[in-house]
């Protein structure tokens, strides 16, 4: 009988062994994959509902549109992976925006120097924020809310709350244009989007960024200079704040002191949405583009069936809340 029930037991044990490497795999596929399947879906779901949806035309036009906050996300995700919070890039975008219009003027200065001082002054706003975050020991979330406000109020006060138009062709070219039928802000948009993938994952500075998130206290006595590096994590941000501000002011051709309204909210909610985790020490540049680029095909998708903005806002919080509750699980379980 004992022999019989140690058998069984023999032929049980493969078969659970088998069913458990199975839903590991799974899970495994789902948790680094799952964002991705989701945007699929929905691309999906949105050419089935509109067949003006997936059109060469209308793709482009997604992504064109959300490279601003692409950019931004991709920012605001390494500074998310340390733990910290970017409240500011909206109206950094802002200030970028009005202070870069004045030098892109028709017949003024080159433009290359008016990129230059809009870069400029969205690096310094980076380094404002890291240097009192890390040598203020001040929390990320009052420092960035408090640069929000004086960015958006010095956006305001520099154009005397008035856009600034007339600027050349050439800047223009910058969020107008396209290069072999691509437009120029994906190109820009990629090329971030590389550059931040190398830093993140090929670099020393990526290594620091990461453990830094994972835990500040054991990178600090392994030897990691905290603050050199929450410094270069906020410039950084602030310089893509800017890249974003270049592109958006060149693409409704007049700086606005009142551009990037919100948008520090959708650059985070990409960032959550692609996986970036509120705890710290995770997050990845591709899952953060996949975030961005659900969002903008749940609000292309959704202007094309007609549906109110109002209710876009509150899928989107749904969205959000969902994507942190996922991160809450997964933090619980690991």
């Amino acid at each position: 009988m004992s022999s019989e029930v140690t058998i069984e037991n023999k032929h049980e044990q493969p078969k659970a062994a088998s069913r458990n490497h199975f839903k590991e795999k799974a899970y495994h596929v789902l948790n680094r994959y799952g964002m991705l399947f989701i945007l699929i879906a929905l691309i999906i779901f949105m050419s089935i509902l509109s067949p003006t949806f997936f059109t060469s035309g209308n793709i482009l036009n997604i992504v064109r549109q959300m490279s601003v906050i692409g950019i931004v996300a991709i920012g605001v995700t390494m500074i998310i992976i340390t733990q910290g919070i970017d409240l500011s890039s909206g109206s950094v975008i802002a200030l970028v925006s009005v202070v870069v219009a004045s030098f892109a003027q028709a017949d003024s200065y080159p433009v290359l120097l008016a990129v230059a001082i809009g870069l400029g002054v969205g690096i310094l706003t980076g380094v404002i924020n890291g240097t009192i975050i890390a040598k203020g020991k001040i929390a990320p979330f009052v420092v960035t809310l408090g640069m929000m406000t004086a960015a958006r109020g010095l956006a305001l006060l520099f154009s005397d709350g008035r856009p600034i138009g007339n600027l050349s062709d050439t800047f223009k070219f910058i969020g107008q244009g396209a290069i072999l039928g691509i437009p120029v802000p994906i190109i820009i948009f990629a090329l971030v989007g590389l550059v931040s993938y190398l830093l993140l994952n090929k670099t020393k500075f990526g290594k620091y960024v990461y453990a830094i998130g994972g835990n500040e206290q054991a990178a600090h006595i392994a030897g990691v200079n905290i603050e050199k590096y929450k410094i270069l994590i906020y410039s950084y941000a602030g310089l893509l704040s800017a890249i974003a501000g270049i592109i958006l002011t060149s693409r409704i051709a007049s700086g606005q002191p009142t551009a990037g309204l919100m948008y520090e909210l959708d650059a985070i909610a990409a960032a959550v949405i692609g996986g970036t985790s509120l705890s710290g020490g995770i997050g990845t540049i591709g899952g953060t583009i996949i975030g961005a680029l659900i969002i903008g095909v749940m609000n292309n998708g959704l202007d094309l069936l007609n549906v109110s903005s109002y209710w876009q806002q509150i899928l989107k919080g749904a969205i959000i809340v969902t994507a942190v509750l996922i991160d809450a699980r997964k933090n619980r379980k690991s």
